[in-house]
């Protein structure tokens, strides 16, 4: 027999601006921790609001927009954690994309419930935007919003358009906002890939940002803030942010030993992030990106798919990934149940490897070795892409690289803009 959603979440919980803030209100944290394999700590923005005594949410009614990687060092969720403290007047929990527990697949959410480890009630925000969320902040009484969500580095992930739009919220509601920042997994070493088209804006990429984005939250927010946020909605929000400390561009997640949640159901490691600025392109196709396997965004095919494709690109030479002749059948999404052909994606150097120039290689490579190959009928690839450019390049028989060299000049202009809102030392500092 089937669980419905909120049995199983009881199930779960007996078993078991004015202007912007831009600096981080809270001391490094205390706690006496192992050290990462470089020899530095990572502390979290929750870890060093905690170490703080909470001074930042004194005296306030809290919110918090969250999901299952909202976690402490120790693996316990922070709601469950600032529930069972008196020092903070926690009052509400607002659930994006796949919901607060995390217990909803790809484009759908919780719904509107009552927690019930905690009783709070857990509001919904996902398609929800500017006077439909602020009458759900209104609503929910509380006079600060929080946000702490583990981000993967890409455009088309939809919690950073969570913040963006809970941000303009609060705005329209008079509400205070406070980011609490989390590692960007596959590092912020740089930003690459095509800036959307704001044309082509969805929840997959409301404003102009590139595709792989090298920033972590609350460096996105101090952006939003300052590019996007007063023109949606008439003035920046009253923003405070709590940086980490011991975290540089360079680090990939391993290096910050901090325990990793699925931030959604088919992100299930930090390898799948890795590689996922670029494959979670091939939902755009009629190909499937590996949703129903193990190694989602890692596993690229489909039926009649042969060994030419991997061979194909793996003669593009690109750098810091080998490609592997695979067979699978996926569980569910596209070709359930059915054995398909096509690709695993083995990268070997990180430091090398591009994703979104492999993701585009591999959409050029497929189409040319497989005479099925399609695009999705709404044309879903532009709003990935943020245009309908590379899609008309590829179907033009352009190369990768001719390809990769279209989006440079918008990249360059966006690139200028992220540079001020860097807060993270570069990793030759």
């Amino acid at each position: 027999m089937a669980l419905s959603r909120r049995v199983l979440l009881g199930h779960l919980a007996a078993t078991g601006a004015a202007g912007t803030a831009l600096t981080a209100a809270a001391p490094p944290a205390r706690a006496a921790e192992p050290a990462t394999g470089g020899g530095r700590r990572v502390h979290t923005g929750f870890e060093r609001l905690a170490a703080d005594g909470y001074r930042l949410l004194d005296g306030r009614r809290v919110g918090i927009v969250t999901n299952p990687t909202g976690i402490t060092r120790t693996a316990e969720h922070i709601v469950d954690v600032l529930h069972a403290d008196d020092r903070v007047r926690l009052t509400a929990v607002f659930g994006p994309e796949h919901g607060f527990r995390g217990t909803a697949q790809a484009g759908g959410s919780e719904g509107r419930y009552d927690d019930p480890a905690t009783g709070l009630p857990v509001y919904d925000t996902y398609n929800k935007s500017g006077k439909e969320l602020a009458a759900v902040f209104t609503a929910s009484g509380v006079d600060t919003v929080v946000f702490d969500i583990q981000d993967v580095g890409a455009r088309f992930y939809t919690y950073i358009w969570t913040l963006y739009d809970c941000m303009v919220a609060a705005v329209l509601a008079g509400k205070s906002f406070v980011v609490l920042d989390r590692p960007n997994p596959v590092t912020g070493r740089f930003a690459t890939g095509p800036v959307l088209d704001k044309a082509y804006a969805s929840f997959i990429g409301r404003e102009p940002i590139s595709q792989a984005h090298g920033m972590t939250v609350l460096e996105l927010a101090l952006l939003f803030n300052g590019e996007f946020v007063p023109a949606a909605a008439g003035r920046p929000v009253e923003l405070e942010t709590v940086r980490m400390t011991g975290w540089r561009r360079g680090d990939f997640y391993d290096a910050t030993g901090l325990p990793w949640v699925p931030p959604s159901p088919n992100m299930p490691t930090p390898d799948t992030a890795l590689v996922y600025a670029g494959t979670c392109l091939f939902e755009g196709t009629n190909l499937s990106e590996g949703r129903g396997t193990t190694r989602p965004f890692e596993l690229l095919g489909a039926d009649g798919i042969d060994r030419r494709w991997a061979a194909a690109a793996n003669e593009l030479g690109l750098p810091g990934v080998h490609f592997r002749e695979a067979y699978f059948a996926p569980t569910f999404s596209k070709f359930q149940g059915k054995t398909i052909g096509g690709v695993q994606l083995h990268v070997h150097d990180r430091e090398a490897y591009d994703p979104v120039r492999t993701g585009i290689a591999l959409l050029v490579t497929a189409k040319r070795v497989w005479d099925g190959f399609a695009w999705r009928p709404d044309n879903g690839i532009d709003r990935l892409t943020g245009s309908s450019t590379v899609r008309k390049m590829i179907d033009a028989g352009a190369e990768p690289d001719e390809i990769v060299a279209a989006w440079q000049a918008d990249l360059a202009e966006f690139r200028a803009v992220r540079a001020r809102c860097l807060r993270y030392p570069s990793p030759r500092s």
